[in-house]
């Protein structure tokens, strides 16, 4: 047949446009913010039910932030969605567990590393000998220095006691006796004669002399007290007494 006779002859068919999904796709737009969109934790599901278009609207992956923002152009309309409660607290979950899993200690970029260097000498045996000698004279002097303040310490707590002739206790001292018996409360046995103590230590000048020293002259013996005085069980009718050195030429011996 030619055109002409089909034409006439044909039912006629109404074709379809594209501008007639238009209304449709709105009408889905606006259902995604209204009841009849349904939410879920993914996204959010939109049906149109004259059109019969299934839209899914996808959440952000679960390593953006916390909460966001969804915004699709859809049809020239944005859809706006919110993360809810269930995927805040998966998300905060999912954060502390990494942040566990990492192990990792954050220094800052300019951070400094310091390391302290001591230094380090080396002596020989022979300095190694001068200097343990040395320390052993200093330790000796302080002991003696320690050991002569509590001689006169000691001996000033008999001051007015009598003189006794041959007395060796606080009932009565001669010379001798005195200083026998205030050096056995510090250790120190001493010859019961001045004469023989004169030679029970080691010499020293008036200059090197230490308080807790002691002072001979012949017949007589005392205890230096430092700053040029002396305890000293005197003569007969005298008591023990703290006075100044009045003996010309005294021995300064150190004792102990």
């Amino acid at each position: 047949m030619d055109p002409q006779s089909s034409s006439a002859t044909s039912p006629t068919r109404r074709g379809r446009h594209r501008a007639a999904r238009g209304p449709a796709l709105n009408r889905a737009t606006r259902a995604a913010t209204g009841p009849a969109g349904a939410t879920t934790g993914r996204g959010a599901v939109i049906a149109a039910a004259g059109g019969g278009v299934l839209l899914s609207l996808i959440a952000p992956p679960a390593q953006a932030a916390p909460v966001s923002e969804v915004s699709t152009a859809l049809a020239g309309t944005p859809v706006q969605g919110t993360l809810d409660a269930a995927d805040l607290n998966a998300l905060t979950t999912q954060a502390r567990q990494s942040v566990v899993a990492a192990n990792v200690v954050a220094v800052t970029p300019n951070a400094e590393l310091k390391v302290e260097k001591a230094a380090v000498s080396v002596i020989s045996a022979a300095e190694n000998e001068e200097y343990q000698a040395e320390r052993a004279a200093e330790a000796e002097a302080e002991a003696a220095e320690q050991r002569g303040s509590a001689v006169v310490s000691i001996a000033m707590r008999y001051l007015g006691v009598p003189y006794v002739w041959g007395g060796t206790t606080p009932a009565g001292f001669d010379c001798s006796g005195f200083t026998s018996y205030v050096y056995a409360q510090v250790g120190v046995d001493l010859p019961r004669t001045s004469s023989a103590q004169r030679y029970a230590g080691t010499p020293v000048s008036w200059a090197e002399a230490q308080p807790g020293d002691m002072i001979w002259t012949p017949g007589h013996i005392a205890i230096y007290a430092g700053d040029g005085m002396q305890i000293e069980a005197p003569v007969p009718g005298k008591s023990v007494r703290y006075t100044s050195i009045w003996q010309s030429s005294p021995t300064f011996i150190r004792v102990g």
